[in-house]
């Protein structure tokens, strides 16, 4: 018998290890999914049931209903769907220029800069909701769109807290672009701007990838900053603030809380089939560098 073969049986049992504990992890991450998406479909006597059983014998879409006949539901849907888009094609332009300038020009205190981007992710927002409302309502006084009660008040939190990390992981795939790329360009008469945007902007594409997906996630599920900001204009709530109505004195409506849950999880899956590919591939070179 070759060494091969004596190697391969020995990784056999590890990979099979490796494998069953992926599987059961996996398993583990994407239960409380099922289970919501579950408890959405369940009729009402199964959900307040006191023994509650992982399958349904009678599906049912009368939490959906429910869900869509709430009043100013697709405004809600629209407007987070609007800060979202917003926020993720913001924070990208401006951390690819932020990120270009930290890594490839040399000015003073840059060390300092990336030094608080890094000190700016471990603040927690919970720590910053209560300036920023007063900084909300006073910008709300001489900015028109950005004070208190409108989307600019959304908008403009989730891209300070975006870029920090978007900057942080973009400075790695422009420092991974040679320098002899950009002075070939410049031979051949591309301009900076050219250069920029032609040349540059592409490779580091994955990367922008990976970075607006946690910029879309944190801003689709937000539910401090519309609940601070957005006071008495309703008609300026996000997806997260329907769910309040499911929740009542009387009785929470876990049928409907679930149902929109799981509305509000579609968009998020949608957006991760569309950008898998360039995900990965993102992420793989963020772990490279």
């Amino acid at each position: 018998m070759s060494h091969s073969r004596v190697s391969l049986r020995i990784r056999r049992p590890w990979r099979f290890a490796a494998e069953a504990t992926a599987l059961i992890v996996a398993a583990v991450v994407a239960f409380p999914l099922y289970w919501m998406v579950l408890s959405a479909f369940k009729p009402e006597g199964e959900i307040q049931s006191t023994e509650p059983r992982p399958w349904t014998t009678a599906p049912s879409l009368d939490s959906f209903r429910r869900v869509f006949q709430q009043e100013d539901f697709g405004r809600y849907f629209l407007n987070s769907l609007f800060v979202a888009a917003v926020v993720v094609i913001a924070s990208a332009l401006i951390a690819f220029l932020a990120a270009t300038a930290v890594a490839r020009f040399r000015f003073r205190f840059r060390t300092t800069l990336l030094i608080m981007f890094l000190v700016a992710q471990m603040v927690p927002i919970e720590a910053l909701t209560i300036p920023l409302f007063f900084l909300m309502r006073d910008l709300g006084e001489s900015v028109p769109g950005i004070g208190l009660n409108t989307l600019g008040s959304l908008i403009l939190p989730h891209i300070a807290f975006s870029l920090p990390f978007a900057i942080w992981m973009l400075r790695g795939f422009v420092k991974a672009v040679p320098e002899a790329l950009e002075e070939a360009a410049y031979l051949d008469g591309a301009s900076r701007s050219r250069f920029l945007w032609q040349i540059l902007f592409p490779l580091v594409f994955p990367g922008l990838v990976a970075t607006s997906v946690f910029s879309f996630i944190s801003t689709w599920n937000d539910f401090l900053f519309a609940k601070s900001f957005i006071i008495s204009a309703t008609e300026n709530s996000t997806l997260p603030m329907a769910l309040l109505v499911f929740f009542k004195a009387e009785g929470n409506d876990w049928g409907g809380i679930m149902a929109a849950s799981t509305v509000m999880t579609i968009p998020v899956l949608i957006f991760f089939v569309l950008v898998q590919r360039r995900l990965v591939s993102g992420l793989g070179g963020a772990v490279k560098d």
